[in-house]
């Protein structure tokens, strides 16, 4: 009996996982629990397993106090002291030895309910401790099923993992019976074992994907001083050397980008800025709105803004699509950043061109040839001049007014406008009946 015994214990092990020490102390809790609910007085009832003999000894004992509360579980300490003379406060000492033979049938049937629940709650306890210590690490599971919740990932020992809808990639899909990596955000008991919640999205999953696939980085050679990321679209990886001599970006990209290339196939194609990290703010948000070229930066430290200045070719990409490039530079420097042109803004030159203009609106309302009007004939009416604007070569209904025709400029001698020679014109018909050229 006692060899079938250990070999259960051994099985167990193998199966479940569970410690031997645990297995036993399971059993040896539930047999006492069984003595103690089938008949009445048994609540100082003990129990003993041999781990290596699997004997089994059942005995009374009392807990050796200096007041007495409870005279069912209790004696004072010279009672104690009577059967073992070292005993102290506190200490469980033995008074009867039972006849293990006294187990009948009853004792039987709920010991072994009891050590079957003690031991799905130490094997749950055990998963339990499994999964906790890998929080904050990427772990691989196969998809199971889809819940309006999200993706079931099967992990394996009956645990599931969930992939919540808003922990999943935008550009990614997923079929049955896919292995996926994912990054552990929490680990809860639940009375169905451990639960699981992992994600995607995380940027602490970028982080980890860099430490399997850049020995640089897991070693702490290389660290990984910040991450922003916008999971599917783009990333951005601050990244500093701890050694004197290495190129931080250069080992983490890796020889003809293979090592930033893997990590970018297992998100599903998420473009990922490498950039290095520096100590003074204004290198750092240079280097952070990359690949735009920056001109200067002002920092602000009591606003925390950086004003950015970039090159007129430059300003799109420095804002990137729909801002995306300067709101990840934010995110990774924790700045506010204020992107400018080294050009001066249009509104500036406003002012400037209306007065240009002004003296040249002034010179269109002069006759643009003296031929126009005869020395006696008076000022041509409107009318005519609408007409003229019609017959004039390359005029149009369209056109608001004859003087469109007419460009002036301002002359550098005496500063008065200066009309251009008119072009040649067809033969009209003045107000006083005359056929002009």
């Amino acid at each position: 009996m006692s060899r079938d015994f250990i070999g259960a214990l051994l099985q167990l092990n193998a199966e479940k996982g569970v410690p031997r020490e645990q297995l036993v102390k399971t059993v040896e809790e539930a047999i006492q629990a069984a003595y103690r609910r089938v008949a009445p007085g048994n609540e100082n009832v003990y129990v003993e397993i041999d781990p290596e003999t699997g004997r089994i000894r059942v005995f009374r004992a009392m807990v050796a106090v200096e007041d007495v509360e409870d005279p069912l579980t209790e004696f004072t300490l010279d009672e104690a002291r009577r059967l073992k003379p070292d005993a102290n406060p506190g200490d469980i000492v033995e008074t009867e030895e039972l006849d293990a033979a006294s187990f009948g049938r009853i004792h039987a049937q709920t010991a072994k309910q009891l050590v079957l629940q003690r031991l799905r709650e130490a094997e749950r306890e055990v998963v339990f401790g499994q999964f906790a210590q890998r929080e904050a690490e990427i772990i691989t599971g196969t998809v199971n099923r889809v819940e309006p919740r999200g993706i079931i990932l099967d992990m394996g020992k009956g645990v599931e993992a969930v992939l919540a809808t808003t922990e999943q990639s935008p550009t990614e899909s997923y079929r049955i019976g896919q292995h996926v990596k994912a990054y552990v955000l929490e680990v809860r008991r639940t009375t169905k074992g451990p639960q699981v919640y992992v994600s995607r999205t995380h940027k602490g999953f970028l982080r980890r994907l860099f430490e399997l696939e850049v020995p640089e980085i897991h070693n702490g050679t290389v660290e990984i001083k910040a991450i922003a990321r916008e999971a599917g679209s783009r990333s951005k990886v601050a990244v500093a050397s701890r050694q004197e001599g290495l190129d931080p970006v250069g080992a983490t990209v890796g020889q003809r980008g293979g090592r930033v290339q893997a990590v970018v196939a297992e998100l599903n194609g998420e473009k990922i800025d490498v950039i290095p990290w520096a100590e003074d703010p204004a290198q750092f948000v240079a280097n952070a709105l990359s690949p735009a070229q920056v001109v200067a930066v002002s920092i602000d430290e009591a606003a925390r803004i950086a004003t950015v200045t970039v090159p007129e070719r430059m300003l799109s990409l420095a804002i990137g699509r729909e801002g995306q490039n300067a709101r990840l530079a934010a995110k990774l420097t924790g700045w506010r950043i204020d992107i400018r042109s080294d050009q001066p803004r249009p509104d500036d030159e406003k002012p400037a061109a209306a007065h240009a203009h002004a003296p040249a609106a002034a010179a269109t309302q002069r006759p643009a040839d003296p031929d126009d009007a005869t020395p006696d004939a008076g000022p041509v009416p409107a009318g005519d001049t609408a007409a003229a604007a019609l017959d004039a070569p390359g005029g149009s209904s369209t056109d608001p007014a004859p003087t469109a025709e007419v460009p002036a400029s301002v002359g550098a001698g005496d500063g008065e406008p200066q009309a251009e020679p008119a072009r040649p014109r067809r033969r009209r018909t003045s107000v006083n009946g005359e056929v002009t050229p």
